[in-house]
């Protein structure tokens, strides 16, 4: 029982934060957001460390690869979601973040020997990428030119943080979670920082709104640290196919959250290309039964 609440708490974590980060970016600029929220977010996660005296990674290797995963989970792919969420609605951001799935099947396929293409799988790709067809077909005509960008950045950002899982799962595999995770934000959020910082001027002149705290904070707090620590704990308490069905539930909450709470509006393509996504996903996620590696696949938002 407590594992399926810890499950479902985490299904609504991880569907809510964008909402937050659309709540946010209101009133922040998204790189430097983006690079402020795992700064916060790496500081507890390094009080946790050496609270556990947990050992940080000592190898040139593996702190090369966490260099490597960290820009591409964090610099590039949280930064391409919050650059892309100023332009297109917070439940489209997770629809099309969910396509994580669907690029690391394929790059898994060269890399991991257990994970090969299989005719199902294969299906689900086509599916999905499919189904982000649709959902393209619309931005541009209907919603303009920055919701046509800000969507293909999302996807390129899922690409980026599928590539990272796949590194992670055939090269990271003895890594402590928490050393993995902590490594990974303090490369990748240095050049988010120097990004924002650049572009988007001193922080100390942003409008911080209450609003704009609220969702730093939640991001940073319950959408990265406390949501880090209930994956982990639930995967090692629950069969690793039921966790890597929050893929599929993840989206339709952010979905439902972005109509409630922020009155985003939804088009037939959306809906079509939409559950094309999560059906693919469906598809390659239920055939990958009993793979513990696949425990490292952690969704974003």
């Amino acid at each position: 029982m407590r594992s399926k609440i810890v499950w479902l708490l985490l299904c609504l974590i991880w569907g809510s934060t964008w909402a937050f980060i659309k709540l946010g970016l209101e009133d922040l600029p998204p790189f430097t957001f983006a690079g402020i929220r795992f700064v916060i977010a790496s500081i507890i996660l390094y009080a946790i460390i050496s609270a556990r005296k947990i050992r940080l990674p000592r190898t040139r290797k593996d702190w090369t690869l966490l260099a490597v995963t960290g820009v591409l989970s964090f610099t590039l792919n949280y930064g391409l979601v919050f650059w892309g969420e100023q332009h297109v609605s917070s439940g489209l951001a997770a629809l099309l973040q969910a396509t994580i799935p669907v690029f690391g099947l394929v790059i898994a396929h060269f890399y991991l020997p257990d994970e090969q293409m299989t005719p199902a799988k294969v299906f689900g790709v086509v599916l999905g990428v499919a189904g982000v067809g649709v959902i393209f077909s619309d931005q541009l005509t209907v919603a303009g030119p920055k919701a046509l960008a800000g969507s293909v950045g999302l996807v390129v950002g899922s690409a980026c943080a599928a590539y990272a899982n796949v590194l992670v799962k055939s090269r990271g595999g003895k890594m402590e979670p928490a050393t993995l995770a902590f490594g990974q934000m303090i490369f990748g959020l240095v050049p988010l920082l120097l990004i924002g910082i650049t572009t988007e001027g001193n922080p100390l002149s942003f409008r911080w709104s209450g609003m704009a705290i609220v969702s730093l904070f939640y991001l940073a707090i319950v959408g990265t640290v406390f949501a880090f620590l209930m994956y982990y704990w639930l995967v090692q308490h629950m069969d690793v196919t039921n966790t890597m069905l929050i893929a599929l539930v993840t989206p339709i909450i952010a979905v439902a959250l972005g109509i409630v709470v922020l009155d985003e509006k939804l088009n037939w393509r959306m809906v079509m290309g939409g559950a094309m996504i999560i059906s693919g996903i469906a598809m390659i996620v239920l055939k990958r039964r009993a793979m513990r590696a696949s425990a490292k696949e952690v969704p974003t938002g």
